[in-house]
């Protein structure tokens, strides 16, 4: 076997990957239209903060999960945001 086939296979796989992300994105727009915040919102905290603790289990870089922080601290702003104006 030759390396280009490991290449190629690994390439396959990272696409089979990135597309499983899209309809795993797409499952969950769908379920946050469908759903009202106060359903949503919990679960979404739930996986944003095991994401925060799996970060700090790894023993990323400081840089690293002060970055997963901010993103979290985007993510909770934009629900407050979008609650405030479905109010």
């Amino acid at each position: 076997m030759s390396d280009s086939n490991a290449h190629e296979r690994l390439d396959a796989k990272h696409e089979r990957n990135r597309e499983q992300r899209i309809e795993g994105v797409k499952r969950w727009v769908e379920y946050i239209e469908s759903e009202p915040p106060e359903t949503w919102g919990p679960q979404q905290n739930a996986v944003v903060n095991d994401q925060l603790d799996a970060a700090q289990s790894v023993r990323t870089s400081v840089a690293h999960q002060q970055h997963v922080t901010d993103v979290a601290a985007k993510i909770l702003e934009a629900n407050d945001e979008s609650d405030d104006d479905s109010e």
